[in-house]
This record gives C-alpha cells, sequence and structure tokens, in this order.
C-alpha cells in the first residue's frame, strides 16, 4: 500500500460518524485520503514558488500527458451500471435543472487548472473543476492529477487550482490543495473506473502588488548595503513573530527579515474561498447512460496525424450524449465516453457537466477525462472516456465535503 488511508475498518466508520459526516455505508471503506499541505506555511511555501520569478513555473508548465491514449482495439462497449438509486447535489446557488439551448455557450468560471510537480520534478498541469461543498473549498479532477502513478509514488508534490488561469494571469487567486481524496481501489491498484478525486483547497491567496520577486529583491539590496529605507516603504511586509518569522525562514522561499530585534515577513491577501469567487457545480451519480452532456477543459497538443488542434491556453468545450464503454488495457470496465475531438494532453481531468445551465453557467458534475481514444482509425482523437460516476463515486466525494480548511493569508 503506497499511500496513507484516511478511512478503512471500524475505525474509520467511527471516525466519520464523530466527525458529523454523512455517507453511503458501503463508501466507509472505500475511501483513501492523503494531504497536500498540511499547514499554512506549507500551503504558502508552496503557493510561493509558483508566484516566483515572475511566474515562470506557471508559464512553462507543460501538459500532463501520462496514461491518456486508449487505444482503438481496447475500447469497447461495456455496461456501467448504477449500484444505488439515482442521486444529485445541487451547484452552488443553483436550483435550476434546466439544460442548455443556445447556440452560444457560455463558459462555467468554474473551470481552471490544477499544477504540480510531476514524477519527472518538472511542472504540469491538467484540467480541473471547483464543485459544491459545505465549506466552498472542492476541485475536482482525475485521479492522476493527483497521485503519482507514474513513479508508483505518492502524491504530487506542489499541487494548486487556478480558476481562469490565462498566461500566468491568477484572476481569483491561486488555491492550495490542503488533502486530495480518492477511492481505495485507485489508491492501491489504480483501477481506472476509479480514476477521480476530490481535493479539499485553503482559501485564495494573491501577492502584493509589486510581488514576490521585488520583495526579494529588496531584501537583500538592504542587506547588502545597510540602506532599509525601501523595506520601510515597501507595503508588503508585515510584522509576525519569531516563531513565523523562523518557519518563513526555514521555507525559503517565503520573504522574510529581522531588523532591531523585530521580525517581519511576505503579507500575502486572502482571496477567500474558491467556491464564493466562482462558484461550484452539483454533482451526479447513479445517472442514466446516453444523456447529453457538456466537456469543459484545455486540450492541448497534436492528434496522431500532427494536426495541432489545441494550444491548451483557453478553455474549450464539446457536446454529446454519453455511451457505455470498456478499456481494460487501464484497469476499467465501467467507463462512460462522449464523442469528442479532444486531443488527451491538457485534457485530461476536464468536466463533464450534465444538465448545464448557459445562462447560470452551472450543472452537475458526472464525469472527468482520463483518456483519449481514435476509434474509426483515421489518426484523429474522436471519443473521450470517463469514469462512470456511482454511489461509491459519491461516498469519496461525501467523505471530502464536509473538511473545512481556511484562510493561509
Amino acid at each position: 500500500m503506497k499511500r496513507t488511508l484516511a478511512f478503512g475498518g471500524l475505525v474509520a466508520t467511527a471516525g466519520l460518524l464523530a466527525a458529523g459526516l454523512s455517507v453511503p455505508a458501503q463508501a466507509a471503506s472505500d475511501v483513501a485520503s492523503a494531504p497536500l499541505a498540511a499547514t499554512g506555511i506549507q500551503a504558502k511555501s508552496i503557493a510561493a514558488f509558483w508566484f516566483s520569478e515572475r511566474m515562470a513555473n506557471l508559464i512553462n508548465a507543460t501538459p500532463y500527458t501520462v496514461e491518456t491514449k486508449v487505444a482503438a482495439k481496447h475500447l469497447s462497449k461495456g455496461g456501467p451500471s448504477a449500484d444505488s438509486k439515482p442521486g444529485v447535489v445541487p451547484a452552488i446557488g443553483d436550483e435550476k435543472k434546466s439544460a442548455a439551448k443556445s447556440k452560444n455557450v457560455n463558459l462555467p468560471k468554474t473551470t481552471g487548472k490544477v499544477f504540480f510537480i510531476g514524477a519527472d520534478h518538472k511542472p504540469h498541469w491538467c484540467s480541473a473543476t471547483s464543485v459544491q461543498s459545505s465549506y466552498h473549498n472542492m476541485v475536482a479532477t482525475a485521479g492522476h492529477c493527483v497521485y503519482d502513478t507514474a513513479s508508483n509514488a505518492s502524491t504530487m508534490n506542489k499541487w494548486v487550482f487556478i480558476p481562469g488561469y490565462y498566461q500566468g494571469k491568477t484572476p481569483w487567486g491561486i488555491y492550495v490543495g490542503k488533502t486530495a481524496y480518492t477511492h481505495y481501489d485507485y489508491d492501491v491498484y489504480e483501477d481506472g473506473d476509479r480514476d477521480y478525486a476530490f481535493v479539499t483547497v485553503y482559501n485564495g491567496i494573491k501577492l502584493p502588488p509589486n510581488g514576490l520577486d521585488e520583495a526579494w529583491a529588496i531584501i537583500r539590496k538592504a542587506l547588502r548595503t545597510g540602506d532599509w529605507s525601501e523595506v520601510e516603504k515597501y507595503v508588503g511586509f508585515k510584522e509576525v513573530d519569531k516563531a513565523t518569522f523562523e518557519a518563513y525562514d526555514k521555507a525559503k522561499q517565503l520573504p522574510a527579515y529581522a531588523r532591531d530585534g523585530k521580525y517581519y515577513a511576505l503579507k500575502f491577501t486572502d482571496a477567500g474561498r474558491l467556491g464564493d469567487n466562482v462558484g461550484g457545480q452539483g454533482l451526479a451519480y447513479n445517472q442514466k447512460i446516453g444523456q447529453p452532456v457538456f466537456v469543459f477543459g484545455y486540450p492541448s497538443g497534436s492528434h496522431p496525424d500532427g494536426n495541432y488542434a489545441f494550444t491548451g491556453k483557453t478553455l474549450k468545450w464539446s457536446y454529446g450524449k454519453t455511451f457505455a464503454a470498456q478499456a481494460p488495457a487501464i484497469k476499467a470496465e465501467e467507463l462512460q465516453a462522449v464523442k469528442s475531438s479532444f486531443t488527451g494532453e491538457g485534457a485530461l481531468g476536464s468536466a463533464w457537466l450534465l444538465k448545464y445551465n448557459n445562462g447560470r453557467r452551472l450543472g452537475y458534475l458526472n464525469g472527468v477525462t482520463i483518456g483519449v481514444s481514435d476509434t474509426d482509425g483515421n489518426d484523429r482523437y474522436d471519443t473521450s472516456v470517463s469514469p462512470y460516476f456511482d454511489g461509491e463515486t459519491y461516498g469519496v466525494y461525501s467523505a471530502a465535503k464536509n473538511n473545512w480548511s481556511g484562510s493561509i493569508a
């Protein structure tokens, strides 16, 4: 077992009851969790990594491409089936259930990119979306955009979600992941039918107007010259206690300094809760196959024939009716699929939204892209696949949805 399990057996059930959580009985031992950033200082350090060097790590990140291609001969008709009654969790602020009918699709604010350091120690990104939760603090994406299946290790490092990200711009701030939740069978066996993850995130944070790089520059200049006038004029620092200063100093990436027996550290601005800023999609499970869904994501790269179809810079959408599928090559026998021209790069984690309301830009998350396939052999990807969301998916979601994250500013 390569990761710590949050719940298991009778001990887990007792813990859930003590926490006041409500999950299906069969789900108690099906959930695994792992910390992404256990403390506020750690979370700030992760944010600083992405903020530093004029957002170079964000700008230079490449789409995560591991295990996204499903050979046509390995994609066949299958039969995912509901394991209990159909259910839905309404989106944040949305109780309407009408489907989109407009020819012009209004893109959801909830979507964005998750950034992380992969097994190759380089920055990568996937697609993801904000979803409903008790504290408006949850993100849904593909399981392999959270757990490092390439090296069979633990979770991805320095994991953050940025809704509306575009070329170094973070309009609603950066949301550092706190805890990742997935199905036990994906965590341990890498079961493709369970390749989804729900992640709680801290409140978003923003930096002072002049940014991280200038904060470091004026500290280093003052230490070198002994002239602290620029530091005193800079609005980005606040006085802190010695313990906080030492934690900042140990983290290395967080600007801090000591002077005249007092301690100062970079001041982050609290951007608020994710769901309050961009909303959150609802969740649908045990739904009938054959219903239309919108797929929203950031596909990037080329088709097998070399056609460079998508840049990954802007949010794209596709639309179609789901159908049953299997992909034994990725240990998946209960998938759903939809016709889509999305390429695999960048599209991993794309949100499948059922009953999408075009006016409110909200619907029900009913899948996440875990792979793409060229099913007709013309060297163009034409199908995307997702796990079928059933009662066990709802169990993983329920284990995550009532966990508070809070502010790290």
